[in-house]
């Protein structure tokens, strides 16, 4: 990521911050573009502003107690005012998503679904006009038997790849399940591969992530967009 890019997702992020009021429990996002409005509400934190955060991976939950954001869980607190998370790709038109590229789509969906609101915060570069066909879509499997779920996803007209970590080990999510990576080449809608993913056996979650988004913070060169 170059400087110029940074500072406009920087940008975005604290666009979306600035939804956040007293007394929120706010849903704290993972990745890269994520964790940049997590060090914002850490800002806002130490400035006063009280709130519970939920996090929605163990690298999240680190960054937050590091920068003094108070932390529960949804075990306390079921109802999310606010999560504030990023993605992989956004669709244009309908704000469906895919994510889960860094491995915590689970969690963040739980998370997701528990929210009033979910904001998500993007460059430009993430928008496209139909998901799945530029980056691959994460599905989290149970490790017994991924073989065969695989050729279920296979049956789906995916082409798939068990992610590794480097050392060439399957990579494990939080909840210690495989990730299989699967860019689909058919002409079926995200929604549609959602609802077969949705109850395909041997699948836990996947990254398709329909009808949850309440609005985009989109950074462009020309300032931040928000899309709902």
């Amino acid at each position: 990521m170059d400087q110029d890019e940074n500072q406009l997702k920087m940008a975005a992020a604290a666009s979306a911050v600035r939804l956040v009021r007293d007394g929120m429990i706010v849903g704290l996002g993972s990745g890269s573009t994520a964790a940049l409005a997590v060090n914002r509400l850490g800002e806002r934190v130490k400035q006063g502003l009280r709130i519970l955060g939920i996090p929605t991976s163990e690298r999240t939950a680190a960054q937050a107690q590091v920068l003094g954001i108070p932390l529960s869980s949804l075990a306390e607190e079921p109802n999310v005012d606010i999560t504030i998370d990023g993605a992989d790709e956004v669709e244009e038109g309908n704000l469906n998503l895919v994510k889960g590229l860094g491995g915590a789509l689970l969690r963040e969906k739980i998370v997701a679904g528990a929210s009033t609101r979910l904001v998500i915060i993007i460059h430009g570069s993430k928008l496209v006009g139909r998901l799945g066909i530029h980056q691959p879509v994460p599905v989290e499997v149970v490790p017994f038997g991924w073989q065969v779920t695989a050729r279920h996803l296979s049956d789906l007209g995916a082409k798939t790849t068990l992610r590794r970590n480097p050392g060439g080990e399957p990579f494990r999510s939080d909840g210690g399940n495989y990730i299989v990576d699967c860019r689909f080449e058919s002409s079926a809608s995200a929604a549609w591969l959602a609802r077969r993913l949705d109850h395909m056996v041997g699948v836990v979650e996947h990254g398709f992530f329909i009808g949850l988004t309440s609005e985009v913070h989109v950074a462009e060169s020309s300032g931040v967009r928000i899309l709902s």
